[in-house]
């Protein structure tokens, strides 16, 4: 384990973070993983029978990650992905059902979920994600945290909301207009229209599209290179910029 102190910073802002050192690891069974090694957080969206969609468990989980997170000097960089084979599909419809508590529940997770999602947008931690398969409706906002976005090429995009008698939740309705304009947050939104990877890529929703066996691999050197250079320089842009 680590001192607690984050390495000292050369005169052009990298810091040495130790390459094998290990300050973290989540119990398996977490709805949301979290493994600290060598100044990388990796949070995990760890649902995939439920498709990674987000219920009151995992909101929680997900504020507390972001607030220890942002909170560890030993952390440079966070690398955001998911189990299985979707991303997020935003919130878990059956359980809010179950609950039997209707819009309550609904904005109580909302705030849970925006809670976190406002500490790590605010942070001079630079978020990378990785995203394979469906990121559907508060999925789209889990996945706006992040400051760069790494997609397969068979990742699919939509919305959903008004299918299920929802209004936008879980971020996406302050986020997508800053990603994509609100034009096209709006058509997103308002019909059923369901983008490819390519055309994500091409509205500015995310920034790179990869081969599905290369996106691991891409989103981690992504936050390796920030890490190995002027990790302070740039996390200070992300968080001016955001």
């Amino acid at each position: 384990t680590g001192s607690g102190q984050p390495p000292t910073a050369d005169p052009d802002g990298r810091r040495p973070y130790p390459e094998r050192v290990t300050t973290h690891l989540s119990p398996a069974s977490d709805s949301i993983l979290l493994d600290i090694t060598g100044g990388l957080a990796r949070v995990t969206l760890n649902r995939p029978g439920s498709l990674n969609a987000v219920d009151a468990g995992m909101a929680a989980r997900w504020r507390d990650v972001a607030l220890a997170v942002i909170s560890d000097p030993l952390v440079g960089a966070v690398l955001l992905d998911a189990a299985g084979a979707a991303f997020c599909a935003g919130g878990d419809v059956v359980h809010m059902a179950r609950s039997g508590e209707g819009g309550a529940a609904v904005a109580r997770l909302a705030e849970t979920i925006n809670e976190g999602s406002r500490a790590l947008l605010g942070s001079a931690k630079p978020v990378v994600a990785a995203v394979q398969g469906a990121v559907a409706g508060g999925g789209l906002g889990l996945m706006l945290t992040a400051d760069y976005v790494v997609a397969s090429g068979a990742a699919r995009f939509v919305s959903k909301y008004a299918d299920i008698g929802l209004t936008p939740d879980l971020g996406a309705s302050a986020l997508l207009p800053r990603a994509v304009g609100e034009t096209r947050a709006l058509q997103l939104l308002l019909t059923d229209l369901t983008l490819d990877a390519a055309t994500a890529r091409d509205w500015g929703l995310v920034a790179e599209v990869v081969a599905p066996e290369l996106l691991a691999a891409r989103a981690e050197q992504v936050a390796r290179a920030w890490l190995e250079g002027a990790t302070d320089a740039y996390g200070q842009a992300k968080r001016l910029v955001r």
